[in-house]
C-alpha cells in the first residue's frame, strides 16, 4: 500500500518467513553453525529453541534450502500428530509406500528398511520438526525410538528440533529424561539488540529496494528496540504499521507519534517480558488505520 509513496520494489515488513530477507545477525548465524556442525557430526538429535517471533522457522527454511547432496530430509511442519500419524507422516516425506491403513510395526520396519537402503546410497536422513513443543510426550517418545535404528558406525535417522521455551521444560520432565540425554547440541536464540534492531530495519528496506534518507530516525529506532524488546516478528508489525500512519500522512520518514500510535494498536509491544504477546490487531484499529491509508489515497490521486 506504500511502497511506493516510500520508493519500494515489495513490502519489507511481511511476516511470511522469507528467505531472500534473512539478516545474518550474531544469533542466528551461530544457530546455523550449531546445526550444520552437530548434522557432520552424526548427532541424533539437535535442539533449537526461542521465543515467539524469533524466527525458528526462517531458521528451518533456511537448513531445508541448505542440505542438499548427500542429505534427505523430512519436514513435519505440523507437529499436533500422535505417534501413529507422525510416523506415517515422516515416511511420507521419505518416500515409503504404506497401504491405506498400515500397522504400526509394518510402519516402523518399512521405515528401517528405507533408512538402510538410503544408508547404502550414501544417504544422510535428517527430520526436521517446528513447533516441536506441541509434539506430545507419546510422540516425542515415538521420535527417540525411531532415533534407536542405527548401524554398528552411524545413526541411520537425525532429529532436529525447532520449539518454544516451553520445549525446554518438556524435556525437563522425568518421563523424557532418556530424550534429554541424547540431545547433543541445542542453542537458544536471542532477541536483537539496539543495533541489530538498526541493522535489521536497514537490511529488510535495502532488500525492498528503499534507496534514500533513513525512515526512522535514531529515537525512532530505541523506541523500536524498546518496545518490540527486539523480537524480529514483533518488530516487522511495528515498522510496517508505522510506514503506514507516515504514508497516510504524506510523511516521508516515521516519528515518534507513528511508533506511539503503532505500538498501542498492537497487543504485546511495550509490554515487559512475561506478558502474553498474541501479535494480534484490534479489529477497530485496523479500521482506522486503513481508513487513513485510503483517505491519504485520495488525496494524493486528487493531486495527481
Amino acid at each position: 500500500m506504500y511502497e511506493a509513496h516510500f520508493g519500494l520494489r515489495t513490502a519489507p515488513f511481511a511476516l511470511t518467513p522469507d528467505t531472500g530477507f534473512f539478516f545474518r545477525n550474531d544469533a542466528h548465524v551461530e544457530a546455523l553453525d550449531v546445526l550444520r556442525h552437530a548434522l557432520s557430526q552424526g548427532e541424533g538429535f539437535i535442539k533449537i529453541t526461542g521465543e515467539v517471533g524469533t524466527g525458528k522457522t526462517l531458521l528451518c527454511r533456511l537448513l531445508l534450502n541448505g542440505l542438499h547432496g548427500d542429505w534427505v530430509t523430512a519436514w513435519v511442519p505440523n507437529p499436533y500428530l500422535d505417534p501413529d500419524a507422525l510416523r506415517r507422516a515422516i515416511a511420507d516425506e521419505l518416500r515409503v509406500p504404506l497401504g491405506p491403513t498400515p500397522r504400526q510395526h509394518t510402519v516402523v520396519r518399512k521405515l528401517q528398511e528405507r533408512l538402510i537402503e538410503l544408508a547404502s546410497e550414501g544417504k544422510r536422513v535428517a527430520v526436521i520438526i517446528d513447533e516441536a513443543q506441541a509434539l506430545s510426550d507419546q510422540s516425542l517418545e515415538a521420535l527417540r525410538l525411531l532415533s534407536n535404528l542405527e548401524t554398528e558406525t552411524r545413526k541411520l535417522l537425525h532429529v532436529v528440533l525447532f520449539g518454544q521455551p516451553e520445549l525446554d521444560e518438556r524435556l525437563a520432565q522425568p518421563q523424557l529424561r532418556q530424550l534429554q540425554q541424547r540431545i547433543g547440541f541445542g542453542y537458544r536464540l536471542r532477541p536483537l539488540d539496539a543495533e541489530g534492531v538498526a541493522l535489521y530495519l536497514q537490511h529488510r528496506l535495502a532488500i525492498a529496494g528503499y534507496n534514500g534518507r533513513p525512515l526512522f530516525a535514531a529515537p525512532v529506532l530505541r523506541r523500536l528496540h524498546r518496545d518490540s524488546r527486539g523480537i524480529p516478528r514483533l518488530l516487522n508489525v511495528l515498522a510496517h504499521k508505522s510506514l503506514l500512519l507516515a504514508y497516510g500522512r504524506g510523511l516521508r520518514e516515521v516519528g515518534m507519534a507513528e511508533v506511539a500510535l503503532a505500538v498501542r494498536d498492537t497487543d504485546g509491544a511495550g509490554r515487559p517480558r512475561g506478558a502474553v504477546s498474541r501479535l494480534a490487531v484490534r479489529p477497530w484499529a485496523w479500521g482506522a488505520l486503513l481508513a487513513v491509508a485510503v483517505g491519504a489515497m485520495a488525496w494524493w490521486g486528487l493531486r495527481a
